[in-house]
């Protein structure tokens, strides 16, 4: 069985590097409030944002294997878009779980980029669970709070889980209507907005009869291109470490030269090469809705989020005291590391899912 992409794959993926290396500047977005608008759009116009849309709905319909392929490249480049909140997560969402007047209401806004939506399940500390959802819908208006929610300040779109009187439910809100008031975040990574969202009567439609158990699947597909993404800030933590170990020089050689750099750089690639033969499976898993999908999606999580967190520390520390100042980007990788690693739930729950998948395997 071949799990390596293929060459239409591959030249997406030298299509998008190329892109992104030119017009990607997380410092930049910084300033912007976490997001680059001129970035998005360009994205649109690649078709990048419904790659995995079908066409009837205005994406380009190329499928999951793709999907995985550009959210390595915004990881490398730590693009500052919400492309894993919208294009992976809340386009999913909708697709799987939407009616058909939902999908052609909002699918082909999400492809072209005229709409982003995020997914909002946390309330406060701790990660999203139905014992914890204090939101309530009552007469078709949401009452509650959501936080922190990433990429919530940039959203037009809210698939929010609350309580009904059938139980909780998932449902549709705009962001920009009435009874919605959003408020910023101290945030790790200050390249992607974090804030509370406060429901107050905020009209909400029911998407299909989505509930927690459609919430449970979601996350699973969503983690695949979650972890590429990973393992693409991974990649490029390591290629950035390997690049310094050998034009900074000290006692008259390389740093690179030096066993405990050479050590250090070692497990740093394998951390990333563990991290990506999980996430070819998990790919493999989600493009075929293989029976194995959870257990992929599971591991692909925990070896990715674990991935790219050991490269990125230890691509500051092979940096040495550089590492640690603006004037390189290496604390950006290890911002954006600790971002995504609370992402979709925190390492724990995938650690617990994947122990859950195992036993019942």
């Amino acid at each position: 069985m071949n799990f390596d992409f293929s060459d239409e794959q591959r030249e997406l993926r030298d299509q998008v590097r190329r892109f992104l290396a030119q017009h990607a500047s997380p410092r930049s977005a910084i300033a912007a409030g976490g997001h680059d608008p001129a970035l998005w759009r360009g994205m649109a116009e690649l078709g990048l944002l419904g790659i995995a849309i079908p066409e009837e709905y205005g994406g380009a319909g190329a499928g999951y294997l793709e999907l995985c392929v550009v959210a390595e490249e915004v990881g490398r480049a730590l693009a500052p878009v919400p492309f894993s909140s919208s294009a992976c997560l809340a386009a999913e969402f909708i697709l799987q779980a939407g009616s058909e007047a939902q999908k052609r209401a909002w699918l082909p806004r999400l492809a072209d980029g005229t709409a982003i939506a995020v997914f909002a399940a946390v309330e406060g500390v701790g990660d999203a669970a139905p014992d914890r959802i204090a939101a309530t819908v009552s007469g078709g208006r949401l009452t509650g709070i959501k936080s922190p929610v990433l990429d919530g300040g940039v959203a037009d779109l809210g698939i929010v889980a609350a309580r009904g009187a059938d139980g909780i439910g998932l449902y549709l809100v705009d962001l920009r209507g009435a009874g919605v008031a959003r408020s910023g975040l101290d945030s790790m990574d200050p390249t992607r907005s974090l804030v509370e969202i406060r429901f107050e009567g905020a009209p909400a439609e029911p998407l299909g009869e989505a509930g927690w158990d459609t919430v449970e699947r979601m996350l699973d597909r969503a983690a695949v291109p979650l972890a590429f993404e990973q393992v693409g800030g991974a990649d490029r933590a390591l290629e950035m470490a390997r690049d310094y170990a050998l034009e900074r020089v000290a006692f008259g050689r390389p740093i690179g030269s030096f066993q405990a750099v050479k050590h250090m750089l070692a497990d740093m690639y394998v951390s990333a090469t563990l991290a990506r033969s999980n996430a070819y499976w998990a790919a493999w898993a989600l493009a075929t809705d293989a029976a194995e999908l959870g257990q992929a999606a599971a591991s692909a999580r925990v070896s990715a989020t674990e991935a790219f967190g050991h490269c990125a520390r230890n691509n500051i520390q092979v940096h040495g005291g550089m590492g640690f100042t603006w004037e390189f980007d290496c604390h950006l990788f290890y911002r954006r590391a600790a971002l995504l690693a609370t992402a979709l739930g925190g390492p724990a729950l995938w650690e617990d899912r994947l122990v859950a998948q195992l036993r019942a395997a």
